[in-house]
């Protein structure tokens, strides 16, 4: 049973969500107490750095470093300026997921670094559509109209979450000049954004 805690985070409304069951994930035994979706602070560098580099390196062999997104080690002057922000999941202090909003100007952002802990992904955790359950909130809050993201051609099942929660595939070219261009990138999607 998911129980959702409402609670101020930092400047910003958003919701804490604890899991209080235990279950078996992909082969590790998983006790998911306690996860809780909050924004970043800077003694999460470290665990955001060793949550994303294995999934793109070793999941999905894409031959990139560190040194090649200098934006982990610059979260808070690189991301949470303007209407940008990032988001963690984390159990206890390890950071299990990742998401991550780019103020690209206009009105418009890029969403970035979605990510899920092996063990932590599915249904039975929902940790994914949480962190961007909590991303759309906030940025709809803070006057985000469009939001827009790149992929690779790997991650299938992003790509079919991505679609699932609304957001249509675009071409490269419809992106707008100032949306931050990765070179792995190669299928791209937007969504627009309402205001309550």
């Amino acid at each position: 049973m998911l129980m959702e805690t409402p609670r101020l985070v930092g400047a910003f409304a958003c919701l804490e969500y604890s899991f209080p069951f235990v279950t078996m994930a992909r082969r590790w035994f998983v006790t998911a107490t306690g996860i809780q979706v909050r924004r970043f602070v800077p003694n999460d560098e470290q665990g955001v750095s060793a949550l994303i580099l294995p999934i793109q390196r070793e999941e999905f062999g894409i031959p990139i470093t560190a040194e090649d997104q200098p934006d982990l080690k610059a979260i808070p002057t690189f991301y949470q300026t303007g209407t940008g922000d990032f988001w963690v999941a984390v159990q206890g202090n390890q950071v299990v997921g990742s998401i991550a909003l780019k103020d690209i100007g206009s009105g418009q952002a890029a969403l970035r670094k979605m990510f899920v802990a092996a063990p932590f992904r599915g249904k039975e955790f929902s940790i994914a559509a949480k962190l961007l359950d909590c991303l759309i909130k906030e940025s709809s809050s803070r006057g985000v109209t469009e939001m827009f993201l790149g992929t690779t051609d790997k991650f299938h099942a992003a790509h079919r979450f991505y679609e699932k929660h609304g957001f249509r595939e675009i071409e490269k070219k419809d992106l707008p000049a100032s949306f931050p261009l990765i070179a792995v990138d190669s299928k791209f999607y937007t969504l627009a954004l309402s205001h309550d």
